[in-house]
């Protein structure tokens, strides 16, 4: 199967495998996901997981919207563009896609470095970590990055490596519904595939900017479980870019990414 088929399916897995992780009430990690653990500066990666990774992606920085950040992605000159799916030994990959919510996110960070200079970042759902990246370059005081998938943590560190960087701490847990963090800056992209996530998602924003003030950010180019969601009404347009057409003829059709500012109205509860 080529690996567009293949990302097709991981759209759609997207809406099943990674939103049953995300959306726990408690705001704990799953059964599937009780190993996750803190990735910091200096913690070695697994020798044979690196060995892996490296063979089996491309390092590049053209064909998306941040020509200055270069990543570790599938790409059609690797092995698994064509493989089946299932032949990947380490869950689906999706960290492993420069998705266009994210690529909208870190070019607008990129060229407006104040957004996050001497601010704390959290980068939800961080994949490739490319978001992450975008600011520790800007000038971002302090920044950790979120995912539920250890290879993500994994590879994040492999691309910090490749932009000359420390690697930055990358927390692999659930923490939608958790405690909210105090943070001056939440920036996520294209997480709204499934419905019960969006919810979550949504809720645990606005105790986020009820209680510490946070800025949030968000990405996504305006796919229907986005846009038809009532979060919607709470967003803000800041910027909107046109998608390489790499990116265009990788993601079906779309054209443009659009980075949103997220205000929940004052008379919006907790509940």
């Amino acid at each position: 199967m080529a690996f567009h088929g293949w990302k097709w399916l991981l759209l759609l897995s997207r809406q099943n495998t990674l939103a049953k992780v995300w959306r726990s009430r408690r705001g704990g990690p799953s059964l599937h996901w009780k190993r996750c653990c803190h990735w910091s500066a200096g913690r070695s990666l697994d020798p044979e997981v690196r060995a892996f990774l490296e063979e089996n992606t491309e390092v590049t920085n053209s064909g998306h919207l941040t020509p200055e950040i270069r990543l570790r992605l599938l790409t059609p000159r690797c092995r698994f563009w064509r493989e089946k799916p299932d032949l990947w030994p380490y869950g689906d990959p999706f960290w492993a896609i420069y998705w266009p919510g994210g690529q909208a996110l870190s070019r607008y960070i990129l060229d407006n470095p104040r957004v996050v200079k001497g601010r704390s970042v959290l980068d939800l759902g961080s994949g490739c970590g490319a978001t992450a990246i975008a600011a520790v370059m800007s000038g971002a005081s302090q920044v950790l990055a979120n995912d539920i998938d250890p290879i993500a943590g994994m590879a994040m560190i492999l691309n910090c490596e490749l932009n000359h960087m420390n690697p930055f701490p990358i927390t692999i847990k659930n923490i939608i519904n958790s405690e909210a963090g105090n943070w001056d800056l939440i920036v996520l992209g294209d997480m709204f595939y499934d419905e019960q996530l969006a919810d979550g998602l949504h809720h645990w924003l606005q105790k986020c900017i009820r209680i510490h003030q946070t800025e949030v950010l968000i990405g996504d180019p305006g796919r229907h479980q986005f846009l038809s969601h009532s979060i919607r009404s709470q967003l803000h347009k800041v910027i909107e870019y046109s998608l390489p057409e790499n990116t265009r003829q990788e993601n079906y059709g779309l054209t443009s990414s659009i980075v949103w500012s997220y205000q929940p109205s004052n008379s919006l509860e907790d509940s």
